[in-house]
């Protein structure tokens, strides 16, 4: 080699958004008819998916534990905030869902945008969230399943009624096992009779809260409404902290985009319905939970119950109790819905192996992913007590609003002409607002979480570096795709749904 040769530094090439570089920008290719997942999913199916991720856990669980312990009747604030936050990040995932008709949610958004290993670290971040809040929300709808068994005369043994630590005899949460495990068999059933089975329990969840609604507002006393911040209005932004991951379903409803029909048009307006809804169901029900009983006296883990007891309407409390059992197998369902097709995404890219992303050859569906998904989320429910897991949720999801945030601005600007299903209003001041939003909303949460988030990244680095890095570039090869070419994507959008033997 000469002395006066200087080896090129690969440095450049790996940040940089060639062939190389980690930065390049990514787009999913149409699957073979054998391989991908089949377009069954009309406008309200969509909608019921995303209201049936929403309403739950916030209603039957959060409102009440958040009312006693942190906002008072202000925990009305603190939804109304969390909410308007919410809406800023939703109509960024509204307009990429009008562009990018794939599954992934965000992390197939940012890939296409900000780069893959932008997308990677945003999709490594959301496979543990989203198995986390499975996790959460089976807990606590074994609380429900518990009162109910108990009223008709079966008592499970002290072992099986919650995680080590949680009470007297406690091994594990059997019931929380449970949940996890019947949730992921009906979604290995098919899209089509999962969504059927997830659209009628979310009708009959939506009307027993309507009748909670109805019924409740006859026993309203003002009086317990006052003070109505009794801890401030700090506490009620703390709680719209701790609310927050009640009101983001639609992040997990994105990630159907391939089993969704006409996807650009129908996505986003099932993303804004749902919210809304969502949202005026919430507003309803912390008007009634703290009027019928004043804060200081809910009851965190059965709220609605309790109240409807306190004012000697007991015999609906059997009924709101199957209401909020209920509730939350829509928000399991629709939660391990999105991890198993998340995970689904991540294999069809090579960012992991693609025995994980296998789609069933019968059902259409990625049943190994969802299997996968139902263990780890059945374990964490059953061995970890309720706090240790929603731990792992809120910050995951509010880095990501803010990533998707700044992709939808950049993007609009740098690509103004693309076709989009649907476009995000306010420019640029919503999507300003998703981002301050959700990095105030992050600055309550506590240290450990941080530091939990990092270790789980880092983890995620290390993965992309042995594996990803190298299996992606195999199986999408060459630099940065032309964003021009999102518009190619409406041609399979519009397809016709493949029969299902």
């Amino acid at each position: 080699m000469s002395p006066h040769h200087t080896p090129k530094s690969t440095l450049p090439a790996l940040l940089g958004r060639g062939p190389k570089g980690v930065f390049r920008r990514t787009l999913p290719h149409e699957q073979p008819t054998g391989a991908r997942m089949v377009r069954t999913l009309g406008l309200t199916q969509l909608t019921m998916i995303g209201i049936g991720a929403i309403i739950g856990a916030g209603i039957f669980s959060l409102a009440a534990a958040v009312a006693r312990d942190v906002a008072g009747p202000a925990v009305l604030i603190s939804f109304l905030v969390a909410g308007a936050a919410s809406l800023c990040a939703a109509f960024a995932y509204a307009e990429f869902a009008g562009m990018v008709p794939k599954a992934g949610s965000s992390y197939t958004y940012c890939a296409a945008v900000l780069g893959e290993i932008v997308g990677w670290i945003v999709g490594w971040d959301l496979l543990l969230e989203y198995t986390a809040i499975v996790a959460v929300v089976a807990i606590g709808m074994s609380g429900y399943l518990g009162f109910l068994l108990e009223a008709v005369g079966i008592h499970l043994p002290a072992w099986a009624l919650g995680a080590p630590g949680t009470g007297a005899g406690h091994r594990i949460d059997l019931l929380a096992v449970a949940i996890c495990l019947g949730v992921a068999w009906l979604l290995t059933r098919g899209t089509r009779t999962s969504a059927r089975v997830e659209t009628v329990l979310t009708i009959v969840k939506i009307a027993i809260v309507l009748l909670v609604i109805v019924v409740g507002f006859t026993k309203v006393d003002s009086g317990n409404l006052q003070p109505f911040a009794p801890f401030g209005l700090g506490g009620a932004f703390t709680g719209a902290a701790t609310v927050f991951f009640a009101v983001f379903g639609y992040d997990a409803l994105s990630t159907a985009a391939e089993e969704s029909l006409e996807a650009r048009r129908k996505l986003p307006k099932a993303m804004m319905l749902s919210l809304a809804v969502s949202m005026v169901l919430y507003v309803l029900v912390c008007v009634v939970l703290t009027g019928m009983q004043h804060y200081s006296e809910i009851n965190p883990k059965s709220g609605i119950s309790s109240a409807f007891q306190s004012v000697g309407l007991s015999g609906l409390a059997n009924v709101i109790a199957v209401g909020a059992v209920i509730g939350i197998v829509t928000v399991t369902f629709s939660f391990m819905m999105g991890a198993s097709r998340l995970w689904y995404a991540l294999s069809r890219d090579g960012l992991m192996p693609a025995w994980f992303g296998a789609i069933h050859p019968k059902r259409k569906v990625p049943h190994r992913a969802t299997w996968l998904i139902g263990g780890v989320s059945a374990v964490l429910a059953g061995l970890l007590p309720i706090n240790a897991v929603a731990e792992l949720t809120n910050i995951g999801v509010l880095l990501a609003f803010v990533v998707v945030s700044a992709s939808v601005l950049l993007l609009r600007y740098r690509k103004p002409h693309l076709k989009r299903g649907f476009r995000c209003p306010g420019m640029p001041v919503v999507p300003i607002l998703g981002i301050v939003f959700s990095i105030w909303l992050m600055s309550f949460l506590q240290w450990e979480t941080w530091v939990r988030l990092g270790c789980w990244l880092i983890v995620g680095l290390v993965i992309y570096a042995a594996y990803g890095y190298r299996h992606t570039r195999q199986v999408m090869p060459g630099g940065s795709v032309d964003l021009d070419t999102l518009d190619d994507l409406s041609e399979s959008d519009e397809a016709e749904p493949t029969p299902v033997p």
